[in-house]
């Protein structure tokens, strides 16, 4: 096994400036410059930096991350040969507390769009003033082509690879796309310790210290989100339409969510095929089809349609549900939505936003719209630090408060400052890791 650090940022005044720039230049071109989802990072940032007029030395504290660990991970196939996976994880930030953020495990996943994903992280949780900084990581694999014994021992090497630079008080994973309460538990097993703490994860199962409503929380959020966007453009919900790109486990749950607050669900689709019905899709049905078959594919209450024309159905709401990148410069025009919703991280591009932007649609973006898993993850740590378990109902309500009050202060400052949503957001949560970071003396 081979680690590679990243150290951080040199803290000394006379030295800041210059050696972070460098830092942020040498990752610059390594990230294949402005391209990808750490492109849009760092362009979102930038136009956030602008705004608040940032001073240079925390520019450049946060424009690059904190630490980056990379590990190879030796995986023995059943034909007795081992391969060597790539195991990420990357703190953007610890300025407000311990880092937090997902495990995605992905054929696809590399270290650049690890390192967006931490730095969304950041901003995500200082927007929704949690205590927490921005983390992520990845493991390079597909575990649909893994059996369940490799699959465990190598999600276990994981995390005892990265155990150095995580834990309750350090960085705290969480599921994330390929991955949910199953893979929490094992790494929360292979702790130091074994995991004594329960606070070392979050996303874990009810029986080992998780928390009520953790699996439905980004629906719920995106959804919460999803009806303040109709109500602030004058839409009534029990009149609007909506199309869902990824019936997971963020999209299925937003889709029902809508439906009950009388939103008609028109389209759906997933990675295998889509499906559409003008007068509504029976969405129960529709699940128990997916259930069933493990596609919305094939529906037999629907119309079917390609997976990509999902994205360009006239509808009032949007909401790309399922991975970065979906909406870009390509198919930008052809989005008929007047509201989208990022259900995703990153799944429309900088320059497709701006285009979109130009045509009036409205982005409420991801740091908003699916803040909910982040916000009750960390009511999972709460619970488990105090041993106190809270009833769904309580979890529910609690997320719906901080889902409300985070967007009325997004939407209040676009107002004010008269920008989009997005740039809102993120100046919003930069301003505040910003003030985390002057607190502590370490701007440089």
């Amino acid at each position: 096994m081979s680690t590679t650090l990243v150290p951080p940022v040199p803290r000394h005044r006379d030295m800041m400036t210059a050696p972070a720039a460098a830092i942020a230049a040498r990752l610059h071109r390594a990230g294949g410059g402005a391209r990808g989802p750490l492109g849009d990072a760092r362009a979102q940032f930038e136009a956030a930096s602008r705004l608040l007029g940032l001073d240079p030395a925390l520019h450049a504290v946060l424009s690059v991350p904190h630490r980056e660990m990379t590990v190879m991970l030796p995986l023995r196939r059943p034909d007795g040969t081992t391969e060597m996976v790539a195991g990420h994880r990357v703190q953007h930030s610890l300025a407000r507390g311990p880092g937090k953020g997902g495990i995605r495990f992905s054929a696809h996943a590399d270290l650049d769009t690890v390192r967006a994903l931490a730095m969304w992280m950041t901003w995500k949780c200082a927007l929704f003033d949690l205590p927490f900084g921005g983390a992520k990581g990845a493991i390079a694999v597909d575990p649909g082509g893994l059996g369940r014994g490799e699959y465990e021992r190598l999600v276990r090497r994981y995390a005892r690879a990265v155990a150095p630079i995580t834990g309750a008080d350090t960085d705290i994973p969480a599921p994330d796309v390929g991955s949910g309460a199953d893979e929490m538990a094992w790494m929360m097993d292979a702790a130091p310790a074994g995991g004594a703490g329960w606070g070392v994860v979050t996303g874990k199962p009810l029986a080992l210290g998780g928390s009520q409503g953790r699996a439905a929380a980004t629906s719920l959020g995106v959804a919460t989100v999803a009806l303040l966007a109709l109500r602030r453009a004058g839409i009534d919900p029990r009149e609007a339409t909506a199309a869902v790109h990824g019936f997971g486990k963020v999209g299925r749950g937003a889709a029902l969510e809508l439906s009950r607050a009388g939103v008609r669900v028109t389209a759906v689709a997933d990675v295998r095929g889509g499906t559409r019905a003008l007068d509504g899709l029976d969405l129960p049905a529709l699940a128990a089809h997916v259930d069933a078959t493990g596609s919305v594919a094939g529906f037999p209450d629907g119309d079917a349609l390609a997976a990509a024309d999902v994205l360009t159905e006239a509808v009032d709401v949007l909401i790309p549900a399922a991975v970065e990148g979906v909406i870009t410069h390509e198919n930008a025009d052809r989005v008929s939505a007047r509201i989208i919703v990022e259900g995703a991280n990153g799944p429309v591009t900088s320059t497709a936003e701006a285009a979109l932007r130009h045509r009036g649609i409205e982005i409420v973006p991801d740091l908003l719209a699916n803040g909910g898993g982040v916000v009750v993850s960390y009511f999972e740590w709460v619970q488990a630090r105090q041993g106190w378990w809270w009833d769904a109902a309580d979890v529910e309500h609690r997320l719906a408060q901080r889902m409300r009050e985070s967007w009325r202060l997004v939407a209040d400052r676009a107002s004010a400052e008269g920008v989009d949503l997005r740039t809102a957001a993120t100046a919003l949560a930069v301003e505040r890791v910003a003030a985390a970071v002057r607190a502590r003396g370490s701007e440089g």
